[in-house]
């Protein structure tokens, strides 16, 4: 049996001819980059995570780089992040001319520990930046308590995280938030709980486009005015350009492939999960196996397991040899990277989790038997 780590082809067969309709819709239009496709996908998609506006752009990393240029962040500033995520959230802040400064994790949720955030604050920081990794929602109400505190801008990497709802998890408070803060969040969507969102619509994403593409959320008029000027060479209308901006425009054919999908995103996350709880209800008496969080909210772009006695590396092979695929997702947090690399002091939790994490096979159709073929295969490797 061969099982791949994701599988987009049942998803595809499942909607195809809807796909296929709004594919040449937009080309029987005619009109192939912006225009009144990616209008309507912008607004459909705003309602859905209840902002006031979604602007489509060519990726998550330029969501990422557009949105700190919106929030005003460039040479001098300092961002305060998560070490552990995707190099595009670190790469996206040195880019706009900034420094990421970052911050632990808590093993429990993989996400930035809002108790370490505060000691490293300095006078140059400007913002935070979250992730909201595997799709678990960040602790949100103590990220915002502590920017509030320091006046500081909150921009959301949401690229693994769509669909996700912001539960209120507020373990590690230790009084840095409260039900004043905490309360008006319960059940957004992530990319409204800060002053902008960031998504990713690659491909592999939950709601994934089958090109590239990204958007950006905000409820702050200036910062929407802003993002449409930069993803559009600084200009607000054409010819006339006020600002160095970019060519970051999210194309008509692929918005329309997203505004079908966006129809059955609730369903599919709604069965992530479940592929998620039968995971660890299978994994539950695994010895050196640590099964992640099922918290509220969570949408599971990724099942990440913890492995240890450094025994991650022999699993990972003894899937492979059984035709399981498996993916590390991060072997090397971004302050380990060689860019970075000997520039930040020891995150002794990212480091040890780079050594244990493994994600296995995730997606929303994955059979409850394929999964006890994966679970009895990591079983035997142990």
């Amino acid at each position: 049996m061969k099982i791949p780590i994701l599988d987009l082809k049942p998803q595809y067969q499942a909607i195809k001819s809807e796909i296929q309709s709004a594919i040449d819709a937009v080309l029987e239009s005619g009109q192939f980059v912006l225009g009144p496709t990616v209008a309507n996908f912008e607004s459909k998609i705003a309602q859905y995570l209840g902002v006031k506006h979604a602007i489509g752009v060519n990726s998550g990393t330029d969501a990422l780089i557009i949105g700190l240029r919106a929030l005003g962040i460039g040479p001098g500033d300092e961002v305060i992040t998560t070490c552990f995520s995707f190099f595009a959230t670190a790469e996206s802040i040195s880019n706009v001319g900034a420094k990421p400064v970052f911050v632990d994790i808590q093993a429990s949720s993989f996400n930035i520990d809002p108790v370490l955030i505060e000691a490293a604050i300095t006078p140059k920081t400007k913002a935070i930046m979250p992730v909201h990794l595997y799709g678990n929602p960040a602790a949100m109400a103590q990220i915002k308590a502590i920017a509030a505190k320091h006046n500081l801008k909150i921009i959301e990497d949401c690229a693994q995280s769509f669909g996700a709802v912001y539960k209120g998890n507020c373990s590690g408070c230790e009084g840095t938030c409260n039900n004043t803060i905490r309360q008006p969040l319960m059940g957004k969507h992530t990319g409204s709980l800060g002053n902008i969102g960031a998504f990713s619509f690659f491909p592999t994403k939950n709601l994934g486009a089958y090109g590239d593409g990204g958007l950006i959320t905000t409820d702050d008029d200036r910062l929407a005015e802003l993002a449409v000027m930069l993803r559009m060479h600084g200009s607000k209308q054409k010819y006339c350009n006020e600002m160095l901006g970019y060519n970051s425009r999210l194309d008509a054919i692929q918005a329309a492939i997203l505004q079908v999908k966006l129809n059955y995103i609730d369903l599919w996350n709604q069965q992530r999960r479940q592929v998620a709880k039968t995971y660890s209800q299978l994994l539950e008496d695994v010895a050196n196996v640590i099964t992640p969080e099922l918290t509220d909210g969570h949408v599971f772009h990724q099942y990440t397991i913890r492995v240890l006695e450094d025994k991650r590396d022999h699993v990972q092979r003894s899937l492979a040899d059984a035709g399981v695929g498996s993916m590390i997702y991060y072997p090397f947090p971004q302050d380990r990277l060689p860019i970075y690399a000997k520039q930040y002091p020891a995150n002794p939790v990212s480091d040890e989790l780079g050594r244990q994490v493994l994600s296995l096979p995730m997606w929303p159709e994955l059979s409850p038997e394929t999964s006890r073929f994966i679970v009895k295969t990591l079983r035997d490797s142990l």
